[in-house]
């Protein structure tokens, strides 16, 4: 079979499976459903398949992981919705206490898991107003600058608590010297 792309809908006759009509196209192979055999994959580069009747290819076609990814950054980009992070093993199960300078007061302990939590939703909120003021068609170009730059630096104030972050890709990040950075 060499007459080029098959589209959905197209008619073919397998020598061993018979008839079937051609329901997904993939970059290497058609799902095709045979009367007798039900559904199974062929590639694209099996010769044998005799096309009985075909249907013209759609040609703008999106794979399912193409979709997932653009949805992904479209909920990334217009919610709160927090990717997962995960927090360093050393402190897993731990906690944060908190012990006021006055004597006469109670101390406050904290999970940690629920401390850095807070922190990541901060990290996240932060992102989505940094996208946010990116997108703003009423700021001006140097207003954004100021603010990204302000932004910069709540991220610089944050990087304290990068000694709780698993991965190194998670870490706040300020602005970097000139110096070697």
């Amino acid at each position: 079979m060499n007459e080029g792309e098959l589209g959905i809908g197209s008619r073919v006759r397998h020598p061993e499976f018979g008839t079937g009509v051609v329901i997904n196209v993939k970059a290497k192979t058609y799902t095709v459903v045979f009367t007798e055999k039900g559904r199974i994959e062929i590639s694209k580069n099996y010769n044998a398949l005799e096309v009985v009747e075909a249907a013209e290819p759609d040609t703008d076609l999106i794979s399912f992981s193409e979709v997932e990814r653009i949805l992904t950054n479209i909920i990334k980009k217009h919610s709160d919705l927090q990717e997962t992070v995960s927090i360093g093993n050393r402190w897993v199960g731990g906690k944060v206490v908190l012990v006021p300078g006055n004597t006469g007061l109670q101390s406050k302990e904290i999970p940690i898991d629920v401390f850095f939590n807070k922190i990541i939703m901060l990290r996240d909120r932060l992102r989505v107003m940094e996208q946010r003021i990116n997108a703003h068609d009423k700021l001006s170009e140097e207003d954004k600058i100021n603010l990204q730059q302000y932004l910069t630096r709540i991220y610089g104030s944050l990087t304290t608590f990068n000694v709780l972050f698993k991965e190194e890709k998670d870490h706040f990040v300020g602005e970097r010297s000139s110096k070697g950075e």
